[in-house]
Formats: structure tokens, C-alpha cells, sequence
């Protein structure tokens, strides 16, 4: 059985997409709010919070839905379709009110702004889930983990080329000592890039009869299916199928927990505890990116070998380590240098270890109609941990000691990996074997 890459590619073209524009909501709006807006730090981070407060019930509803859906153009599509024309729409009001809001102040165009920035977190809420879910549709069980890596790499360069075109329009020296910047332009081009990224994706993917072809293909594996009929002629989740996915959605919402509190408050901490500016903490979690990039083909890879099960634990204990490392490293020394570099890369590599594997065992666990519900899940587990950890984590930070970050995460960690001993199924192993002509024209 082989993967198909120039399919997985296309179909990941979509994630591309949402990767580049959440790069540049993180990066431009937080500016827009405070510098055009002059909102403080309570008001716009709490704007900033609303995309995952909107996801906790977007992603689940959303992903229910396309199940449900039939047209002549698939249950994914309508979805992905629509979200990307109403999102290209409404993000290039944004900078228009920015920019009118900046020429002449008035409590309209700030109430506008806020109106159309809901709208486009509602409208990008609206295809998240079906998106993500196309390629589980159109992919075998087994080969999953390695489908999912090359989605994971499409979500990495589609930020990575936000960040490049960002660079290129905006240099220091272009916005430097301006009373206010004019995003339009990167605001055009990103929602080019969506337009032109989803438009391939429709007309080079066939999500009907690709996911025709992969039932027919799963069909000749009932082996592959968890879900089993009730006597009814409705297939349900044995007991010990959903015991294991509840086990495996709180080992997401705890690895999150702790990964994503030390994303959210690394900055401020080694300024706080280390006495190091913003340049240092960035190359530390830069290069944790570069890590986790560098790492998803390698890790789907071997997952397909080994089991996802396995990879996901190995990954659990090495960020573990790196964590409690970090609290070692960050209190003995006065500057970041070379061993937080290494112990950051490795950080990579076991995020890419979790990352790629945990939401092909999540899926994994349905049945084929039931794919978008069920990543649904998935995103509600991890949303709603990183909607908590900030404020846990910033909490603890303030009333104990700064010190307490890296141990709060390796805590978390710990304890998914204690979770994910009692998750039983959902896991997939490929052996390298060869001869099966069947699967082969799947990859034409």
C-alpha cells in the first residue's frame, strides 16, 4: 500500500491556506488593535482570545455538519468553498477600516472593525474541521500518520510564506518611525493566496469520487473499522473504542496544555527569569518550529513502522525531558546558548511526534461518515486547552514564581503520557511490504 504525495499535496493545499492566514491574524491584528485602535492589553487580548473561544464550538458544529452534507461536489467542499470566498471577502475590509479609522477616528468604524473581524473568525471557523477532514476521507486508515505529516509540512510553508512576504513588503526600514502602517497590500496578498491555494485544491481534487474509491478500498478491509453495527443497521463505538477516546482527548487537551503554555509565556519568562530580550527566546522557539518541520516526514514514517501509539508515547517523554531540561538550563544560566538550542530542536522533534499521529488515531476510531465529527473533537480537546493554559500557566507564573513554567509543562506532559497507556485503539501498523498491486492504482 502506497501513499499517494501529489494528492496528499493538494489536498493540503487547503491547511496551506488557514496556515497563512492565522500567521498574519497573530502577527498584523494585535497590531492594528493597539497601535490604530489604542485598545490596551485587557480589551485587544481578549479579541485575540475570541478565535479560540469561537473554535471550541465552530470546529465540532461545523465538522457534524459536512458529515451530514451531500452534494455533487462532496460533503468537504460546499464548506471549504464557502468559508475561503466569505474570509477572502471579509479580510480585506479589515484594512480599510484600519486605515479609515487611522485618517479619521470615530466609534463606528472601531465597532465595524470588531463587527467584520467576528464575521471572518466565524467564517474561518466554518471550513477548519472539513478541511482537515478531506484528507482522512480520501486516505486509507493505515497510511494516515504519513498523510498527515505532509499536511502538517503544508500548514509549516504556508506560514513560512506569509513570514517571507511579510518580510519583503514590510522591512524595518520601510515602516520604521511611521504614525501608521498600511496593511492592505499583505492583506490582498494573502487572500490571494487563499483564493488561488483553495481553487487548486477544487479543481484538481475530486472529493466524490476520490472518497468513493477509498470506501470501496476500506470496504475490502472490515478489519480496518472500529465501529460496529448495533443490530439496528447503525454502526456505534463499542465500549472499550470510546473509554480509548476519551483517554486519547484528554492526553491531547494535557500535551497542549503544557506545550502551549510555554509557546504562550517563553517570551516574558526568559525577559523575566533570564534577563534575555525578545531576539534570544524567538531563535529558541524558532528553531523548535525548524525541529517539529524537519521531523513530521521522518516521524510519519516511522510511525507507519512501529505504530502510532508508541510514536506519540516516545514523544511525550522526550518533551518531558526537554521541559524539565528548559527549567534546569533557564535557572543555572544568565544567556541562551548553544544546549537550549539543542534541547529546543528536540522539542521539535517530539512535538512532530504527538502532532502527526494523534489525530489519525482520533479518526482513526470512526466510522468513514463520522469524520468530520470526530476531528471536531480532536480541535475541541486542543482549543480548549489553549484557552486555559495561558491564563493557568500566567496565573501560577504571577503568585508562585516564574520558575514554575517549565515544571508546569513537564506536569502536563507526564500526564498525558500516563493517558495514553490506556488508549487501546486507534493505532495503525504498516510493515514495507510489496506486491499489492490492488492498492497501486490508487496512486495514478
Amino acid at each position: 500500500m502506497k501513499l499517494n504525495n501529489k494528492r496528499t499535496i493538494l489536498v493540503g493545499l487547503a491547511f496551506l491556506t488557514i496556515c497563512a492566514f492565522w500567521q498574519m491574524y497573530d502577527s498584523i491584528v494585535p497590531l492594528i488593535l493597539t497601535n490604530t485602535f489604542h485598545m490596551n492589553e485587557t480589551f485587544s487580548g481578549a479579541i485575540m482570545a475570541a478565535d479560540n473561544v469561537l473554535a471550541l464550538f465552530l470546529l465540532p458544529l461545523f465538522g457534524g455538519l459536512s458529515d451530514k452534507t451531500s452534494t455533487k461536489i462532496g460533503k468537504r467542499m460546499p464548506f471549504i468553498l464557502f468559508g475561503t470566498g466569505c474570509a477572502v471577502v471579509l479580510v480585506n475590509i479589515l484594512p480599510l477600516l484600519d486605515n479609515s479609522y487611522a485618517a479619521s477616528a470615530s466609534p463606528f468604524k472601531m465597532v465595524s472593525f470588531v463587527i467584520v473581524l467576528g464575521l471572518l473568525l466565524i467564517a474561518m471557523g466554518t471550513y477548519r474541521s472539513p478541511a482537515v477532514a478531506l484528507m482522512p476521507d480520501v486516505t486509507p486508515k493505515p497510511l494516515r500518520s504519513k498523510a498527515n505529516a505532509i499536511i502538517n509540512l503544508m500548514g509549516a510553508v504556508g506560514g513560512i510564506i506569509y513570514l517571507g512576504v511579510a518580510a519583503v513588503m514590510y522591512p524595518n526600514s520601510k515602516v520604521q518611525g511611521l504614525a501608521h502602517v498600511n496593511y492592505q497590500p499583505l492583506f490582498m496578498v494573502v487572500s490571494a493566496i487563499m483564493f488561488i491555494g483553495v481553487g487548486i485544491l477544487f479543481l484538481t481534487i475530486k472529493e466524490p469520487k476520490l472518497v468513493e474509491e477509498n470506501r470501496a478500498l476500506e470496504a475490502e478491509h472490515p478489519e480496518w473499522d472500529l465501529a460496529k453495527d448495533d443490530g439496528s443497521g447503525n454502526e456505534v463505538l463499542p465500549p472499550e473504542v470510546k473509554r480509548s477516546l476519551g483517554f486519547l482527548l484528554a492526553s491531547i487537551a494535557l500535551w497542549f496544555i503544557g506545550y502551549n503554555g510555554v509557546t504562550t509565556w517563553f517570551t516574558t519568562y526568559v525577559s523575566v527569569v533570564m534577563g534575555q530580550g525578545l531576539g534570544g527566546a524567538s531563535t529558541c522557539l524558532l528553531i523548535a518550529t525548524g525541529g517539529a518541520i524537519l521531523s513530521y516526514i521522518p516521524v510519519g514514517a516511522v510511525a507507519s513502522k512501529v505504530g502510532r501509539k508508541k510514536t506519540i508515547m516516545f514523544g511525550c517523554v522526550l518533551l518531558a525531558v526537554c521541559f524539565l531540561l528548559g527549567f534546569v538550563l533557564t535557572t543555572t544560566f544568565t544567556s541562551i546558548n548553544v544546549v537550549m538550542f539543542i534541547v529546543f530542536a528536540l522539542v521539535g522533534l517530539a512535538w512532530a511526534s504527538i502532532n502527526v499521529n494523534s489525530l489519525p488515531m482520533v479518526v482513526e476510531m470512526c466510522k468513514g461518515s463520522d469524520i468530520g465529527k470526530f476531528t471536531g473533537y480532536y480541535y475541541t480537546a486542543s482549543m480548549a486547552a489553549q484557552i486555559v493554559t495561558p491564563v493557568v500557566a500566567g496565573t501560577l507564573m504571577r503568585t508562585v514564581s516564574y520558575k514554575v513554567l517549565f515544571p508546569y509543562a513537564a506536569l502536563f506532559v507526564a500526564l498525558s503520557f500516563v493517558t495514553m497507556l490506556f488508549v487501546r485503539h486507534g493505532d495503525a501498523k504498516v510493515e514495507g511490504k510489496r506486491g499489492l498491486e490492488a492498492f497501486e492504482d490508487m496512486d495514478d
